[in-house]
């Protein structure tokens, strides 16, 4: 695989059903390499696989599709000339699609009333005088709240996002359209009940809210009224839907610590409670079940819940009993699971699913009375079209007995190959059995085709392997989780045909935080270094970064006396090899201050270092950045371990 491939890696988007369970939409993106962009289209097949797929719109940014359970009408997105993303409708039995919203700033992801009659949906709305011409010309932005801009977005405070409902039928739908909700408060993931008699959705309305991780579930009717909440702090929370009976919302959470500012647990598991406030909240899922970071979705069905749970490297599609009971398989192996839609019919349960493996950037396949059928074949276009390398797996023990799951990607040949150990993001992730996403091997196939070994690995503190490996690194995250990469590594380089004399390290996001911490505390091991998008200084990520105080006390914990401890800054008097740090100037979750600071101090002690920007990209460049971009990125990279392997 050549970086020059990354239009041969299409994104397959959350698929949707038909009411009967016959027919699967989805958006397919792909990077466009010529035009500098990317092509969003909508795509229809048969869930029998009986017929190929085919094109169902001929928009270039079209998405989030949506079925009206009378399979009737398709909403989706598409952005109109010269404005944000709105509302479209399309009749399956043929005509144009034609637009259904008008928000200043865009609508979001289409959810159908059951009786196909109304759509909810989430918008922004702005303060008055705020994005609506040159920024220069605003008022100045009065901040009293901790929480208030967000990576890829910018400032979430003075445009609150709220839920809306329209009839799309109407003569005039932009009329027709109800603001449910209210006030300064943000409001999410918005699901209808059965009988159409509720809304439900995530927001925090505590006095608190911008300040901490809390959020709570609510309910009310389609025009607003009869709001009341149905948790009461103490988790922070997501996907809540109603189960086919209504009696109940089921959700994913994890609980907060006593000041709502940290993760407990370390696992984000099923839960459910009743609409009439009858109970409080109960889990569902045991602590080892995590709602996988490639899916982020929950779907009620009649025999339980669907939750796709990460499961060493694989991501597994679970059916979990609505009495909390064993979960059961529908969808495993060594791949993931990546999204999903479901229908109860005549028939059964009938499932689409976005699955991804080594080899596959992902397909929608489904899943009809225990069949399983392959309906497209887009994530498999670079195998067909290019030398995808095999990934061995291997285990590595650590000094305290420990085991943990490895691989190996190596480049063809006899070698010896220069090594790199390549840390993911997170931290807790997992690498896994996918060629695209946030954990990905697709990365690893391209500097393993240009001639490097490529050694991957799930540490201790990664999702997948139960709660304990999880949180075997909540006291110190950097000292606990360094021991186990080099075990990794050492394992890997027990074979003869890796050169443990010409070793690399490089990594994203907390993987550009372990490199530098590697970089200072065992730079002996390895020849140079990049640092992509990293936290380098704990103190002063906390300030700049999208989410930074509650990340830095989840992280790091809340004694800041503690992190400059746990910061690779704070060592950098022990670097002395060549770092090459790699920034986005708009990331706001792992700011450019961080790449400056650690730039600066390298710089003015005379180690060999280089600051690569990227202007106008965010947190994800590497992954949904510009096409020339990301190109660029992986020169950039390739030329740097030519240079010092």
């Amino acid at each position: 695989m050549k970086f020059t491939d990354i239009d041969l890696l299409p994104v397959l988007g959350k698929p949707t059903l038909s009411g009967d369970g016959r027919f699967a939409a989805v958006a397919v993106t792909r990077p466009d390499l010529a035009a500098d962009g990317y092509v969003s289209e909508l795509w229809l097949a048969e869930t029998d696989g009986g017929r190929p797929a085919r094109l169902l719109s001929r928009g270039m940014d079209d998405g989030a599709p949506a079925f009206s359970p009378d399979g009737r009408h398709l909403a989706f997105l598409r952005p109109v000339a010269g404005g944000a993303a709105q509302l479209h409708l399309l009749p399956m039995d043929g005509g144009e699609a034609r637009v259904v919203t008008g928000h200043p700033i865009g609508a979001g992801q289409p959810v159908w009333s059951p009786d196909s009659t109304r759509i909810a949906y989430t918008a922004r709305v702005p303060e008055p005088g705020r994005y609506t011409g040159s920024p220069q010309s605003e008022a100045p932005r009065r901040i009293t709240r901790l929480r208030y801009c967000a990576d890829g977005f910018g400032f979430t405070f003075d445009r609150p996002r709220h839920v809306f409902v329209t009839d799309p039928f109407s003569a005039d739908p932009v009329s027709a359209t109800v603001q449910v909700t209210d006030g300064s408060f943000d409001h999410a993931d918005v699901s209808w009940s059965p009988d159409g008699a509720l809304l439900t959705f995530t927001a925090a309305r505590h006095a608190e809210a911008g300040d901490d991780l809390r959020n709570d579930l609510w309910v009310c009717a389609p025009d607003g009224s009869g709001l009341r909440a149905l948790t009461g702090g103490g988790l922070i929370l997501g996907c809540p839907r109603f189960s086919p009976d209504g009696a109940t919302v089921c959700f994913a959470a994890e609980p907060l610590d006593e000041n709502n500012n940290a993760f407990a647990t370390m696992s984000y598991g099923l839960w459910s409670v009743p609409v009439d406030g009858s109970a409080p909240a109960r889990r569902l899922t045991g602590p080892d079940y995590h709602l996988s970071f490639a899916s982020q979705m929950i779907l009620p069905v009649a025999d339980g819940v669907l939750f796709a749970a990460d499961h060493r490297g694989e991501v597994h599609l679970l059916l979990v009993p609505y009495d909390g009971g064993t979960p059961r398989p529908l969808i495993t192996g060594t791949r993931q699971v990546n999204a999903y839609a479901a229908v109860d019919g005549v028939d059964g349960l009938t499932v689409a699913a976005v699955v991804s493996s080594a080899t596959s950037a992902g397909d929608l396949v489904s899943l009809r009375a225990g069949e399983e059928h392959v309906l497209t074949g887009f994530g498999r276009e670079l195998l067909k079209q290019s030398d995808v390398l095999p990934m061995q797996e291997f285990t590595a023990t650590t000094d305290d007995g420990y085991e943990l799951q490895g691989w190996v990607i190596r480049p063809r040949g006899e070698g010896p190959h220069p090594v790199l150990l390549q840390i993911k993001g997170g931290p807790y992730t997992q690498f896994g059995y996918t060629l695209n996403g946030p954990a990905a091997f697709d990365e690893a196939q391209v500097y393993a085709s240009a001639g490097y070994a490529v050694v991957l690995g799930n540490p201790r503190g990664t999702s997948g392997y139960g709660q304990a490996h999880g949180m075997h690194v909540a006291d110190d995250l950097a000292r606990r989780t360094a021991p186990d990469l080099l075990a990794l590594l050492d394992t890997a380089l027990q074979a003869p045909d890796l050169d443990a004399d010409r070793v690399g390290v490089m990594g994203g996001s907390f993987g550009g935080y372990m490199a530098a911490w590697l970089a200072a505390h065992h730079g002996e091991r390895f020849r140079a270094f990049i640092g992509e998008r990293g936290l380098y200084a704990v103190d002063s990520y906390a300030a700049s970064s999208d989410d930074g105080v509650n990340v830095a006390i989840a992280l790091y914990g809340p004694d800041r006396s503690r992190w400059a401890d746990k910061s690779p800054l704070t060592y950098a008097d022990s670097i002395t090899k060549p770092v090459l740090i790699i920034q986005s100037d708009q990331d706001r979750h792992c700011p450019m201050e961080q790449a400056q600071r650690l730039f600066v101090a390298l710089k003015m002690r005379g180690v060999p270092v280089e600051l690569l920007v990227f202007p106008g990209e965010g947190h994800d460049m590497s992954r949904s950045g510009l096409p020339s971009h990301r190109v660029a990125r992986f020169e950039a990279i390739l030329e740097w371990w030519d240079r010092h392997l």
